[in-house]
């Protein structure tokens, strides 16, 4: 399955979560290495709700890269 991650930058670092999986996030230093973890969280965090028997969410989730052209202050 691949679900849509959202990743940002923050001050200090990189987080991201899986908004089909509530509760699944990552932090790390760089976008590497937070797309790394949260691969990692994923599958923990799917691993998880099979032992606890928990039906396991479809990928619903879809994100888009919108551009927005700002006028210019008069």
């Amino acid at each position: 399955m691949k679900y849509t991650v959202f990743i940002e930058q923050t001050p200090n670092n990189y987080a991201a979560y899986v908004p089909d999986l509530p509760g699944c996030v990552a932090t790390a230093g760089t976008r590497q290495k937070v797309l790394e973890e949260i691969r990692e969280a994923i599958e923990f965090h799917i691993e998880g709700m099979r032992e606890d028997a928990v039906p396991i969410p479809e990928p619903n989730s879809t994100a888009a890269v919108v551009d927005a052209t700002v006028a210019a202050a008069r």
